[in-house]
């Protein structure tokens, strides 16, 4: 396959730069900063792109941890997004191949979905393409966005609801995975909210008629939708979490309660039926035991608008790039990672692929076919959804880890700073910033893409599926310098 001008210059840009950002990645990786809470990564972010020459604004969206990044000036104006947060209870050693917590990351976190190295390369990509508008004197604008907070906190709705992605002709972004690709994948759309139940504490042996236990109430609201789950749409999904049980003594009768549900489904107007329903069985439990319920909406995000011109255009430069090559060591690194995982846990990696990786090696070294007649459902949730909605936007996925490893796991957290993680990142900034330089030079693209999602979305409009009122859900310490 012939290789384009452009597409060749930001391969030779991002490996002439390699060590410089795998440093800023690994870095990240150290910090592993849960959402919102992203000061020293968010900060590191800003210090490189200000030293490439972009123009920065901190804070946006009344989040303290978020920004933009701008270089360049007039249209066409191309978004890139990236991320920065950690997940809670993911320490891990780096690059061992048993489940062993980190003796130098200390609170408790890991990167368990690659979010450092999406940053990074998502980063990576703006300065490419920065520097092959200015070296070519090239009109445009390039944007990168950092969105914090995607692993359930969901920033990017918060930035979508204050018309930050508004004049974007477009959004391009990635996600680190197992294989290869652009994610022809729609995500479901999600709302969270807590349900906190109040009732009246008593003696629970001398006078439990006087009591009204919260903690009956939401065990039964649990039941309850347990018994909904028969009466949902197959994609559908409702989770909980109980974050506040009432206390831990058995003698009292517990005057409050609480639980932090996610409910999902194919499309926001869905999710909005079903989480109304969850609601009635919240107050329904509340009645049958003589409390009260109060119901606050913590997050919430859209589903993913899929757009063909682009995937197949991002598809196209990822498949002119190619797959890297991988050292013995890498290749021995990996195979133990491979032992480490189950039977079901690689057939679930390969489900979505051509039946060539249904059996596959440890690594995945080729470039996954680009089938956009045939979407694939994925019943996990992104922020990026919100952003599709406004511009049309890409994504695509590239092997930064062992194939059949999953997401959320200590074996991402130990292959995170690994070589086979770097390779992946770098092939994902070339990628996108070789996709961007096509639209850039290519507008006519621009102009079907936004056909297309005007057809998609059928003219609906977006809306914001977090209500007006509801703020980011920020740390207390956060709120105050976000005021």
């Amino acid at each position: 396959m012939t290789t384009s001008v452009s597409t060749r210059f930001v391969d030779e840009f991002i490996e002439s730069h390699r060590d410089h950002y795998v440093k800023l990645s690994d870095s990240i990786w150290n910090q592993a900063e849960l959402g919102y809470q992203e000061w020293q990564s968010s900060a590191a972010h800003i210090a490189y792109l200000n030293e490439a020459g972009f123009t920065l604004q901190e804070g946006v969206a009344g989040i303290p941890t978020a920004f933009v990044a701008e270089a360049g000036s007039g249209g066409p104006v191309i978004g890139i997004l990236g991320e920065f947060d950690a997940l809670s209870g993911l320490s891990q050693q780096s690059m061992a191949t048993s489940c062993q917590p980190s003796s130098e990351i200390t609170n408790g976190n890991g990167h368990g979905c690659g979010h450092h190295l999406l940053g990074t390369s998502a980063h990576y990509a703006a300065v490419a393409v920065h520097q092959y508008l200015k070296a070519h004197g090239l009109p445009g604008t390039v944007r990168f966005y950092g969105c914090p907070a995607e692993e359930g906190g969901y920033g990017k709705t918060y930035m979508a609801r204050a018309g930050l992605f508004d004049d974007l002709d477009a959004a391009l972004t990635w996600h680190p995975g197992v294989f290869n690709g652009v994610m022809n994948i729609e995500a479901l759309a999600v709302k969270q909210a807590y349900f906190r139940f109040t009732g009246v504490s008593a003696h629970a042996g001398a006078s439990p008629h006087l009591g009204r236990s919260a903690l009956d109430a939401l065990e039964l609201m649990n039941v309850g939708v347990n018994f909904l789950r028969e009466h949902m749409l197959p994609d559908a999904r409702v989770h909980y979490a109980i974050t506040d049980a009432g206390g831990v003594a058995p003698n009292v009768v517990q005057p409050r309660a609480e639980a932090l549900y996610m409910v999902r489904a194919p499309h926001n107007h869905q999710v909005q039926e079903l989480y109304e329903r969850v609601c009635a069985i919240a107050e329904g439990a509340a009645l049958m035991t003589g409390c009260q319920v109060e119901v606050e909406v913590h997050s919430a995000c859209s589903n993913i608008v899929l757009n063909t011109v682009l995937n197949q255009l991002m598809h196209e430069k990822l498949s002119e790039l190619g797959a890297p090559r991988y050292e013995a060591n890498e290749l021995d690194f990996a195979a133990s990672i491979h032992k480490t995982l189950r039977k079901d846990e690689v057939e679930m990696a390969g489900r979505m692929l051509t039946a060539a990786w249904r059996n596959p090696k440890p690594l995945f070294d080729g470039v996954e076919p680009l089938d956009s007649t045939r979407p694939q459902r994925m019943h996990g949730s992104t922020d990026v959804g919100d952003v599709s909605w406004v511009t049309p936007t890409a994504q695509c996925m590239t092997a930064c880890f062992t194939f059949g490893s999953s997401p959320h796991s200590w074996q991402w957290v130990s292959q995170g700073k690994s070589p086979i993680a770097h390779k992946g990142m770098l092939l994902a900034a070339k990628t996108i910033a070789a996709t961007a330089l096509e639209l850039f030079v290519r507008p006519e693209l621009l102009t079907l893409a936004r056909e297309e999602l005007v057809e998609r979305i059928d003219g609906k409009s977006y809306e914001c599926p977090i209500p007006a009122e509801v703020q980011p859900p920020l740390p207390q310490a956060d709120v105050a310098l976000a005021a």
